[in-house]
C-alpha cells in the first residue's frame, strides 16, 4: 500500500508484567489480519517468539507488530514489563511518541503501572490506559476508575463504559460516540445502551463535551448555551486533549474475547500522534551546533537506533526510527559514532521475528537493517552530505554482579565473544575482567537478569556457565610512620649483590617514592631501582596480602659496594626495608565505597533509611521529589552485595539505584580480623 507518514502511528505497548499486554498484541493482530489468534500458554503469540520468551511464558524482548488498518500503518512494539529490561522502555519511549498502557482490572494501577505512566508523563508521550480482564472475577468498574485517578490524577477520562447487567461484563458503551458493543461469545456486535446505564453514559458524556468546550472560547459558549457540540467538534477537541497530556483515555474491555479492540483500533489513529504531529527532532551537526530536522519525506534523511538484535546465524539486525527523509535500498549513509560511511544492503521491516524486505521506508517509519556489526542503540544514522548526531539515550548502570567461568576450560575461546554479542543487544549488561581477583564478572540490573543472561548463553549457544560471588577488592594502608633497614647482601665469589637501603615510611594520601640522600652514600643511579622495589613491595600486603596504598617512601640512607652493587640488589633491599617496617606503620584494612543514587517513593523512605544505617552507609543527602526521594548515600561494597532484592523488597518492587565507585574507607576494627581470616583463607 502507498504510505504516507501522517498516516503512521508508532504506538509503545507497556504495562506491569502479567497485565495482558503480549495477549492485547496477539488479539489486535488476529483481528485485522483475521488470522487464528496464538496464546502465551500454547507459545504460538507473534511476538513473543523467543526461546527464553516461551519458557518463561511472558516478553523479555521488545517485538515490532505492525498493523495496517484502512490507510494506515499501525507499528506495535510489545516491550517487556519486567524491571530486568528498563533499558527497552527508555529507549522505546526516548523516540516513539505514542502508547498504551494496559491495566488488569482486578490487580488495577500495580507497581509497573505506575513506574510507567510516570515515564510517559515526563516524556510528554500522549497514552491510552486499556483495562484488561474486565471478563474475569466482577471488576468494579467505578473502583477502577478511582484508582486510576488516585494514582494519575483527573485527566484520566473513561471513553468507554462496562454495558453487562449483574455484574457479568458483556460489552461497553462508547462514551465519545454513544454507541454500544454487546460480546455474543464470539464477537462485538452494535447492541443498544440499557436503560439503566443511560443516565451514567449521557453524565459522562456531557463531561468529555465539557473537556472539549473548556479548550476553546466559542465552543465554551456554545456548550453552556445548551447547544450539541458536533461530532466532529467533540473529536477535534478530544484529539488536541491528549495529544497536549491534558486528557488520558481510558478504555474498559478484554484482549482474550476482543472486547473494546475496534475501537482501541481507532483511537490509534484518531488520539494518538502520527509523526507529522511531533515537534523536530534536535541533534547537533560536525561543529556541535544545534540543528533540526522535520518528520517530513523532504528533509534529509536521519534515523536513530532504537534497539539491536543479535542473530546467532545472520549477525546484527538494527532497528531504525526514521526521523526525517526516506532510506532507499542501495543508499550509501553515514554513522557520527563510528565515522564511516556504508550502503543499505538489506532494508526491511519486522512482523515478531518475520523480516518483509521493502525498498524504501519513509519519514516516521520503523524499519530494520541487518549485517553492520560496528553499529549499536542509540546511534544515529544520517544522509552522508547531511551530517547530524542526536543525543545518546543514557541507560542505568549494572547493581548486580556475578563471577563466572566456563563449566569446560575448552569451551574458554568462545566465551568472550558471545559476552560481546549480548552486550549489543542489552547496553546495560557490564563485563569486566579483575585482574586482581581474577574474575570475570558479569553485571546487570538484578539476580533474575543475569539468571536471564545466563540462560540465554546456555540455549542460544550451547555453552553453560558456573557463577560465584565476587571477591571484594580490599586494600591495606598504613596509619604510623616507621622506618627500616633493607640488606640485599650475596657473595658467593666473582660478582655478587649489594645493596643496603634505610628507608622512612609515613601515611600519605596517594602512593609516592622521594629520596634525601646526602653525601652519595647510594648513587643516584640506584634510585629508579629502589623506587621500583617501593612499588613492587606494595603489591601485597602482609595483614592479608591486598595491594597497599597511600604510603610515601623517602630514601634517607644506605650502602653500596663498587663492584657488586647493582640495580637489583637494591631493589630487593628497597622490598625487604618495607617488609621490615611494615608492621611497625601500625596497618590497617580498607574497603571500597560506593555511591549509591536511591529512587524511593516516600512512603518507604523511612524503611529505606533504617536498612542502610544497618549496613554501614553514610546518607549524604535526601532530596525530595513530590511524592518520591532521592537518596545520596556512600555504602561498603560489602554491604551492597544482596541491594537489588532488599530494596525490591522494601518497596514493593518500586525502588531502584545506581552505583559508582567512591573511595577506600577503613574497616571498623570489630570487622578487621574477620576480613583478614576470610581473605587469607581464600589465598590458601
Amino acid at each position: 500500500m502507498a504510505l504516507e507518514s501522517k498516516n503512521i502511528r508508532n504506538i509503545a505497548v507497556l504495562g506491569h508484567q502479567g497485565s495482558g499486554k503480549t495477549t492485547l498484541v496477539e488479539s489486535l493482530y488476529s483481528i485485522v489480519n483475521k488470522s487464528e489468534k496464538g496464546s502465551i500458554e500454547k507459545k504460538n503469540t507473534v511476538s513473543d517468539y523467543l526461546k527464553e520468551e516461551k519458557a518463561r511464558l511472558c516478553s523479555v524482548s521488545t517485538s515490532i507488530v505492525p498493523l495496517f488498518v484502512n490507510d494506515n500503518k499501525i507499528n506495535l512494539l510489545d516491550i517487556p514489563g519486567n524491571d530486568d529490561f528498563i533499558w527497552e522502555v527508555i529507549s522505546i519511549t526516548n523516540s516513539i511518541k505514542g502508547a498504551v498502557l494496559v491495566v488488569d482490572a482486578l490487580s488495577k494501577v500495580q507497581v509497573g503501572t505506575v513506574k510507567h505512566f510516570n515515564n510517559l508523563r515526563k516524556r510528554g508521550i500522549p497514552t491510552i490506559i486499556y483495562v484488561n480482564k474486565m471478563d474475569k472475577g466482577n471488576p468494579d468498574y467505578e473502583d477502577i476508575l478511582a484508582d486510576l485517578r488516585a494514582h494519575f490524577g483527573k485527566i484520566c477520562v473513561p471513553f468507554t463504559m462496562p454495558l453487562g447487567h449483574n455484574d457479568n461484563f458483556d460489552g461497553f458503551v462508547n462514551v465519545v460516540d454513544l454507541k454500544a458493543r454487546k460480546y455474543n461469545g464470539k464477537e462485538c456486535v452494535d447492541d443498544e445502551i440499557y436503560e439503566d446505564k443511560k443516565l451514567k453514559v449521557f453524565e459522562l458524556h456531557n463531561t468529555l463535551c465539557e473537556a472539549v468546550a473548556l479548550t476553546n472560547d466559542e465552543l465554551l459558549d456554545k456548550f453552556f448555551s445548551g447547544e450539541a457540540l458536533t461530532h466532529e467538534e467533540i473529536h477535534t477537541g478530544l484529539r488536541a486533549g491528549v495529544l497536549n497530556g491534558e486528557l488520558v483515555p481510558v478504555v474498559f474491555g478484554s484482549a482474550a474475547n476482543n472486547i473494546g479492540l475496534h475501537t482501541l483500533l481507532s483511537m490509534f489513529v484518531d488520539y494518538l500522534p502520527c509523526p507529522t504531529d511531533l515537534k523536530p527532532y534536535v541533534g547537533e551537526d560536525e561543529n556541535g551546533k544545534e540543528i533540526t530536522r522535520k518528520t517530513l519525506n523532504e528533509e534529509p534523511f536521519s534515523a536513530y537506533v532504537i534497539k539491536t538484535l543479535v542473530d546467532p546465524y545472520l549477525g546484527s539486525i538494527n532497528i531504525l526510527k526514521i526521523d526525517s527523509g526516506v532510506l532507499h535500498l542501495g543508499d550509501e549513509v553515514y554513522c557520527p559514532q563510528t565515522k564511516n560511511s556504508f550502503k543499505i544492503s538489506s532494508l526491511f521491516t519486522l512482523c515478531g521475528k518475520q523480516q518483509i524486505n521493502v525498498s524504501e521506508a519513509i519519514a516516521g517509519d520503523i524499519v530494520a537493517i541487518s549485517k553492520l556489526e560496528d553499529i549499536n542503540t542509540t546511534y544515529t544514522i544520517c544522509d552522508k552530505n547531511n551530517y547530524i548526531l542526536y543525543k545518546q539515550v543514557k541507560f542505568p548502570t549494572a547493581v548486580c554482579f556475578k563471577a563466572i567461568s566456563v563449566k569446560d576450560k575448552k569451551d574458554e575461546e568462545k566465551l568472550s565473544p558471545i559476552l560481546v554479542k549480548l552486550r549489543k543487544e542489552d547496553p546495560t549488561l557490564e563485563v569486566k575482567r579483575n585482574v586482581e581477583t581474577k574474575q570475570l564478572l558479569l553485571g546487570g540490573m538484578s539476580d533474575s537478569h543475569l539468571q536471564f543472561v545466563l540462560d540465554k548463553i546456555k540455549n542460544t549457544y550451547n555453552l553453560e556457565l558456573l557463577t560465584s560471588e565476587p571477591k571484594i577488592c580490599y586494600r591495606e594502608t598504613i596509619r604510623r610512620e616507621a622506618s627500616a633497614v633493607g640488606k640485599y647482601i650475596k657473595q658467593s665469589g666473582g660478582s655478587g649483590f649489594y645493596g643496603v637501603v634505610d628507608m622512612k615510611f609515613a601515611p600519605e594520601k596517594e602512593s609516592v617514592f622521594t629520596e634525601e640522600i646526602f653525601g652519595g652514600s647510594v648513587p643516584k643511579n640506584y634510585f629508579p631501582a629502589v623506587e621500583k622495589g617501593f612499588f613492587e613491595a606494595l603489591q601485597q600486603g602482609l595483614l592479608a596480602g591486598f595491594p597497599v596504598i597511600g604510603v610515601k617512601a623517602t630514601l634517607t640512607d644506605g650502602k653500596y659496594h663498587p663492584v657488586d652493587s647493582n640495580e637489583l640488589a637494591f631493589k630487593m633491599a628497597a622490598i625487604l626495608s618495607f617488609k621490615e617496617a611494615y608492621m611497625k606503620c601500625n596497618p590497617t584494612i580498607l574497603e571500597p565505597i560506593l555511591r549509591v543514587t536511591i529512587n524511593v517513593e516516600n512512603k518507604y523512605l523511612g524503611d529505606v533509611l533504617s536498612d542502610l544505617n544497618s549496613r554501614r552507609a553514610k546518607v549524604q543527602d535526601v532530596i525530595d521529589k513530590d511524592d518520591s526521594s532521592s537518596i545520596i548515600a556512600l555504602i561498603p561494597e560489602s554491604e551492597s552485595l544482596d541491594y537489588v532484592t532488599k530494596l525490591k523488597a522494601l518497596t514493593q518492587g518500586s525502588g531502584f539505584f545506581n552505583r559508582q565507585f567512591e573511595d577506600y574507607e577503613e574497616v571498623p576494627e570489630s570487622l578487621k580480623a574477620k576480613v583478614i581470616e576470610k581473605n587469607s583463607l581464600l589465598k590458601k
